[in-house]
C-alpha cells in the first residue's frame, strides 16, 4: 500500500476524513523528542481539540501575561535580521504542519490509492467511501473530474467485490446529480451501460446503487436519455415496474424515474418524443401499479401517469381500453376511502387522493379531446 494510504488519523475539518500518514506520524514523534517544554504543551492544546488556528490564537491571547506579552515583543524587537528570518521560518513550519488539507488533496490521496492494485480490499472500501463524502459538494465533483477520477471510479465497477461496486456506482451518481458537466464526462467514457448491467445484480443494494446512477446520470439530460433508450432502457424500466419480485425500492425508483422523463419531455416540447413513451405495454406496466398495496409506490405511480398523460404521443383510448385507466382509479378510490377510516397515515392518505383524483381529471379532458375531434 503506499504511504498516502496508510491509515489517516487526522481529522479534515471539510468532511470528517482521515488523512495523515504513517511517514508524518514518525516525523512528529521525532521532532516531539527535540521540543522545548513549551512546544510540547502547545502541541498538546492543538490535540485538545482547537478547532482553528484562529481559535488558539485566540485562547493563548486570553491566557497570556500582558506584561510577559510586552517582554516578549521587546526581545523580538531584539533579534537581528537572520535571526528575525529563521523565527519566521520555524513558524511557517510549524504552521505548515498544521494545515489540514484541501478537499482536492483529500481525493488526490483517496484516487492515487485506488490506483494501487495491491492496496487491501479494507483499504479500497475505506478510499471509496470517502470519496463518496467528497464528492457531494458540486465544486468537488467537478474538480474529481479534473483529477482523472471518474475513470478510475469507472474501472472499479468492474471489480470483483459487489461492495467495490455498489460504493463506486453510488460515487458517480453522486457527482452526477444536477451537475451537466460531469453527466457529460461519466456518458462519454461509456459508464451508462455498466451500471445499466448492474441493475439486474442479484444484490439489492448494488442494483438500487447502480439503478441511483442511471437515474442521476440522464436527469434533465436529452443526450444522457437518448442514450438510454438506445440502450433499451425502456424495457429495464418496464421489467422492473411489471414484476412483483423485483424488491419495492427498486420498483419505487423505476417508476419515480418515469415520471421525472415524462416531465422533462414536457419541458422540452422542442425535442422529439421518446418513442416508449407511446408504448402501450410500457404504459400499462406503469397503470398496473395503482393496485399495489405499497401506498408509496401507487403515489409515484399517480405522479407518473399525469405526466404521461399530458405527452403528445401518449393516447387517451390506449389509457382507457388498453391500460384500463378509468378501472384502476376508481378500484383505488375505494381502496383508499378504506384507509381513511384508520387513524394511522390519514393525512397521506388524503393527499394521495387528491392526486388520484388530479389524474383523473387530467385523463377526462384527454379523452374530451378526442371526442371532440370530427371524424
Amino acid at each position: 500500500m503506499t504511504t498516502a494510504s496508510v491509515e489517516r488519523e487526522n481529522k479534515s475539518s471539510s468532511a470528517g476524513l482521515f488523512w495523515s500518514t504513517a511517514k508524518e506520524e514518525g516525523d512528529l514523534s521525532h521532532n516531539t523528542g527535540h521540543a522545548d517544554d513549551s512546544t510540547a504543551a502547545a502541541a498538546d492544546d492543538i490535540d485538545g481539540g482547537f478547532s482553528s488556528l484562529e481559535g488558539m490564537l485566540q485562547w493563548a491571547i486570553g491566557h497570556s501575561d500582558p506584561v510577559k506579552l510586552k517582554e516578549k515583543a521587546q526581545d523580538a524587537q531584539r533579534l537581528s535580521p537572520s535571526e528575525l528570518r529563521q523565527r519566521q521560518l520555524e513558524i511557517k513550519e510549524l504552521m505548515e504542519k498544521l494545515k489540514m488539507p484541501s478537499d482536492a488533496q483529500l481525493m488526490q490521496i483517496a484516487l492515487d490509492d485506488l490506483r494501487n492494485s495491491s492496496l487491501s480490499l479494507e483499504d479500497r472500501h475505506r478510499a471509496l467511501q470517502e470519496l463518496l463524502i467528497l464528492v457531494e459538494p458540486i465544486d468537488n465533483a467537478n474538480d474529481m473530474c479534473k483529477l482523472g477520477g471518474l475513470g478510475v471510479i469507472i474501472r472499479e465497477l468492474d471489480h470483483s467485490d459487489s461492495d467495490v461496486r455498489k460504493i463506486s456506482a453510488w460515487i458517480l451518481g453522486k457527482a452526477s446529480q444536477n451537475n451537466p458537466y460531469v453527466q457529460k464526462q461519466v456518458l462519454e467514457l461509456g459508464a451508462l451501460a455498466t451500471l445499466m448491467k448492474m441493475v439486474n445484480s442479484s444484490s439489492v443494494d448494488e442494483a438500487t446503487k447502480a439503478f441511483y446512477a442511471v437515474s442521476a446520470l440522464i436527469r434533465n439530460n436529452v443526450a444522457g436519455q437518448q442514450l438510454f433508450f438506445e440502450e433499451a432502457g425502456d424495457k429495464m424500466l418496464q421489467d422492473i415496474l411489471s414484476s412483483p419480485s423485483v424488491d419495492i425500492r427498486l420498483r419505487r425508483k423505476a417508476v419515480f424515474l418515469v415520471g421525472d422523463l415524462a416531465e422533462c419531455q414536457l419541458e422540452n416540447i422542442d425535442k422529439a418524443e421518446m418513442p416508449f413513451f407511446s408504448n402501450r405495454l410500457f404504459l400499462k406496466s406503469v397503470v398496473d401499479l395503482t393496485a399495489s398495496s405499497d401506498l408509496d409506490l401507487q403515489e409515484k405511480a399517480l405522479v407518473a401517469i399525469k405526466s404521461l398523460l399530458q405527452l403528445k404521443t401518449t393516447e387517451a383510448m390506449v389509457f382507457l381500453e388498453f391500460c384500463r385507466l378509468g378501472e384502476a382509479l376508481e378500484r383505488m378510490k375505494k381502496q383508499l376511502e378504506d384507509l381513511m377510516l384508520e387513524d394511522d397515515h390519514r393525512e397521506y392518505v388524503t393527499d394521495v387522493e387528491s392526486l388520484r383524483r388530479e389524474v383523473e381529471l387530467t385523463f377526462q379532458a384527454k379523452l374530451e379531446n378526442v371526442r371532440a375531434v370530427p371524424t
